[in-house]
């Protein structure tokens, strides 16, 4: 009988293994800038060419390597980090597996140079699918460059798999952020394309933080700073009213690595309990330094999730240090965020005294003039009660047009109300809508940006004097993208360098929120589905419906219940939101009569 077990040759094993440790371009990005970073370096470059797909090259100027370490590099296992297994457990350099290298190797064509301050002449090594193709000698200054070429190039159902060009950068801008922001001693440079995206020189962490984001950061951090027998902690949160609804800028650092922690993200969030308006995130870069023997780092093949030997300890001084932080900047807390300003009573008025109604009476009115009607059977309106509706606004009182034909016909005199702030209450004959205020108007505003981009009849309004918004290297690599459909709008975008000059807007932006749309579509969290199966000009238009759109706790008068209303019902879809939600229900009669029952 024939065996049935073998071996698995060494480069389709390389192959298996580098579906864990190599899932995208990022992740050859996140690899190489770590073992950069070991190599003592003080200045590294980033280059990337089609999102990573056809070039990332990482070219540094640290210590470098032997011809004979040049080739143990790329060998399985192969590693000058560790050499007992108890080394693990005293870990301060980023790599340690030995695995990187040959995987990348494995599913690329990879070129390095090297050379170490002792060597006269740099060294050279060509290896495609894990196959040496040329050695030799070079002239390269010390250091080390490595270049991963077509990656993928030998697996092409996982080349497949890849996203768009713009999503693929997206996620090496995040890896270029967690370590560039780990270590603001080094000088960072990042070229996409062959345009440079970040020129980071060595700063603090305030600084570094500034230079990634965008210089107006500097306003928004308070610093956390705490010591103890088991942990070390610095860096910074964000003030509670620059919080965003999205993950954004949450950073763990880990004896300057990154992680991901939902354990102490909670600790994060415990500290800012009452700060933060409802459905928005804390944004913190917190810096922990604790002894590598109470850490286990490779529980996971990208090593960013972390097991902490005192876990419920360090939870209890992260989120003391960090609430500790807030209070001494006096970062206090709203009294209340859903509080209806309607009842307030302005402080002009503290004199004034109150004025009772006026009571009007008519004598001729006698509800008991018609007695042979009966008042449960007649289905003819009683004139005599005509007079209770003399009061009411045009508005309240006319038919309104139902969403669907499939609805039955408004009631004779309907009155629409709100309710609890955030629902539209519309009474049918055998039915009531409730409809959500903020998801129909977001509905009404979608579908107008979306017609506007795509028959390019975008309203614009001059502006009076014209608003000036920073941007970041990311976001001005999101403006590229969205250009074409922001002017087709209506905005008139004049780019200054860093800066984007606002002269003109669409009618339907209001001034005051002009600068806050301006940044929701240059953000860097756009959502990767999005990205990924819609248009731009889809997309500009959802973020702009989300960014305009009437909130939950707004008021609005009857005639604006009424315009929102006859505006809705005459959009081409009314069931669901530009986000897929259900915008509004239907409560039947018979459902009320049994709850009354």
């Amino acid at each position: 009988m024939s065996a049935k077990i073998s071996l698995l040759p060494d480069h389709v094993a390389n192959q298996i293994a580098a579906g864990e440790v190599i899932q995208r371009p990022a992740s050859v990005v996140k690899e190489l800038l770590e073992n950069a970073v070991d190599a003592n370096s003080t200045s590294i470059q980033l280059v990337i060419k089609n999102a990573g797909k056809t070039l990332v090259q990482v070219i540094d100027d640290g210590q470098g390597m032997s011809n004979t370490d040049l080739r143990l590099a790329f060998e399985r296992h192969a590693t000058s980090k560790i050499n007992l297994a108890e080394d693990l457990f005293a870990l301060t350099t980023k790599g340690f597996r030995g695995e990187a290298l040959a995987s990348i190797a494995a599913i690329a064509h990879v070129e390095t140079h090297t050379r170490t301050e002792d060597d006269k002449v740099s060294h050279c090594l060509k290896i495609e699918g894990s196959k040496v193709v040329d050695q030799s000698l070079s002239t390269q200054p010390k250091g080390t460059s490595i270049a991963v070429k077509s990656l993928f190039y030998n697996i092409p159902a996982r080349r497949n798999f890849l996203k768009s060009d713009q999503v693929e950068l997206r996620h090496i801008i995040d890896e270029f952020h967690r370590v560039a922001l780990a270590h603001p001693e080094i000088k960072f440079q990042f070229y996409n394309n062959g345009s440079e995206l970040f020129d980071l020189p060595v700063s603090g962490v305030k600084k570094r933080i500034a230079t990634v984001f965008g210089s107006k950061w500097e306003s928004q951090l308070v610093p956390v700073e705490e010591k103890t027998s088991l942990a070390e902690i610095k860096g910074f949160a964000v003030k509670p009213e620059f919080a965003k609804k999205t993950r954004g800028q949450q950073f763990f650092f880990v004896n300057n690595r990154f992680i991901k922690s939902p354990f102490l993200h909670h600790a994060v969030s415990a500290a800012f309990e009452g700060l933060l308006r409802p459905g928005y995130q804390p944004g913190y870069f917190l810096y922990l330094t604790v002894d590598p023997k109470t850490i286990d780092i490779n529980i996971h093949p990208t090593k960013t999730e972390v097991k902490f030997e005192e876990e419920q300890s360090l939870y209890a001084i992260l989120r003391s240090a960090v609430k500790h932080s807030l209070g001494i900047f006096q970062v206090m807390p709203t009294l209340d965020f859903e509080q209806n300003t309607s009842m307030e009573v302005p402080y002009s008025f503290k004199d004034k005294t109150a004025v009772p109604p006026p009571i009007e009476v008519d004598s001729n009115f006698n509800p008991f003039k018609n007695e042979g009607s009966s008042r449960l059977t007649s289905s003819k309106k009683d004139p005599q009660w005509e007079g209770l509706y003399s009061g009411l606004q045009a508005e309240e009182i006319t038919s309104i047009k139902p969403p669907q034909e499939s609805l039955m016909e408004v009631s004779e005199a309907p009155r629409v109300f709100q309710l609890f702030a955030k629902y539209i209450v519309c009474p049918l004959k055998t039915h009531m809508l409730v409809i959500d205020q903020g998801r129909a108007h977001q509905r009404v505003l979608y579908e107008r940006f979306l017609n506007a981009i795509t028959n390019k009849k975008g309203v614009s309004q001059q502006l009076l004097f014209p608003l000036e918004v920073e941007m970041n290297p990311q976001q001005h690599e999101q403006f590229t993208h969205i250009e074409g459909a922001l002017e087709m709008l209506g905005f008139q975008l004049v780019l200054k360098e860093n800066k984007l000059l606002i002269k003109g807007a669409p009618d339907h932006c209001p001034t005051a929120k002009i600068e806050g749309v301006i940044e929701s579509l240059l953000s860097e969290q756009q959502e990767e589905s999005s990205l990924e199966h819609f248009s731009h000009a889809d997309q500009v238009a959802k973020t702009m419906a989300r960014s305009l759109a009437i909130k939950s706790g707004e008021l609005l008068d009857p005639k604006e219940q009424q315009a929102l209303l006859d505006d809705f019902f005459g959009c081409k879809e009314t069931t669901v939101s530009p986000f897929n939600r259900q915008i509004f229900i239907t409560l039947e009669k018979t459902e009320i009569e049994q709850k009354l029952n």
